[in-house]
């Protein structure tokens, strides 16, 4: 029963979106306005039962119409696209002239690959595997952003500050005569230990994202050579694009884990009022 009920709740949100655009479209709209028009030219209430039952008509028939759902999933699909592209723009325009430059180039030689293909194969539609190549450098753009940010991330921490609280926590736990106190300062070294060892990992993740990139920069160069220099189509489809996306995805779960630890670790600081322990400045 819980199922059903959730199918049809999911069932009803849907309906309501297509509902929603229908109302929205310039002829719904136009369409009232003529006769809201008509009624106030003939001074009567008819153009306006007629366009209640048009309307009624109409948002029977077309929200419900395959046609019209999927122009709707398509125009959804295209704002999001374009949403994308204006949030990544904005983001490259965040970097430093040095990383956007990075970008750009990287960019470039996307562009570079893609037209090569087309040139010397004289084909007409890119293979799947050099499509993904978009997504790539998407990838590129998103770990650059992550790798810049937590290395500003470690340069803002005060670790000599964590490192003296671990110590003055400790000797107090030691020397403590009283259970509680004893029992606070014990959880309290835990945590600090914990702090200590995120900087590690931080530092670990910074250098694994650091190696990512230049792998996806390598490999960029690697299949502009590679097109250049190949005798046919096939050879190129040897190439292994599976396992550059392989890494990209293992490092942004290890990226993801990262994040939790550090990010559960700065809340409690805060909450504590500890804030020698939290980053001088976060992007």
């Amino acid at each position: 029963m819980a199922d059903l009920a959730k199918y049809q709740q999911e069932f009803n949100k849907l309906n309501t979106k297509y509902v929603k655009e229908a109302l929205k479209e310039p002829v719904n709209f136009w369409g009232l306005a003529g006769f809201a028009v008509a009624a106030a030219y003939t001074q009567s209430i008819i153009p306006l039962i007629i366009a209640l039952f048009c309307e009624i008509i109409y948002m029977f028939v077309i929200p419900n119409l395959p046609t019209y759902r999927q122009l709707v999933n398509q125009r959804e699909k295209k704002r999001l696209r374009d949403l994308n592209i204006a949030n990544r723009k904005k983001l490259i325009n965040s970097f430093t002239p040095r990383e956007r430059e990075a970008v750009l180039y990287l960019e470039h030689q996307k562009n570079k690959i893609q037209e090569n293909y087309y040139k010397f194969t004289g084909v007409k539609e890119l293979p799947t595997n050099l499509r993904t190549l978009d997504q790539r450098w998407e990838d590129f753009v998103d770990l650059l952003d992550v790798y810049r940010r937590r290395k500003q991330h470690l340069k803002s921490i005060n670790r000599q500050a964590v490192h003296n609280q671990l110590s003055q926590a400790f000797r107090a736990a030691e020397t403590s005569d009283d259970e509680k106190t004893r029992r606070v300062q014990q959880t309290n070294v835990e945590i600090l230990k914990r702090r200590l060892a995120s900087f590690d990992e931080l530092e670990r993740s910074v250098k694994l994202v650091e190696g990512q990139l230049q792998s996806i920069e390598n490999f960029f160069g690697y299949l502009n050579d590679e097109i250049v220099t190949m005798s046919t189509p096939e050879k190129f489809s040897l190439l292994d694009f599976e396992q550059l996306s392989d890494s990209i995805a293992m490092t942004k779960q290890m990226l993801d884990a990262t994040s939790d630890s550090v990010g559960a670790l700065d809340s409690y600081n805060r909450e504590m009022g500890n804030y020698e322990l939290l980053p001088t400045s976060q992007s």
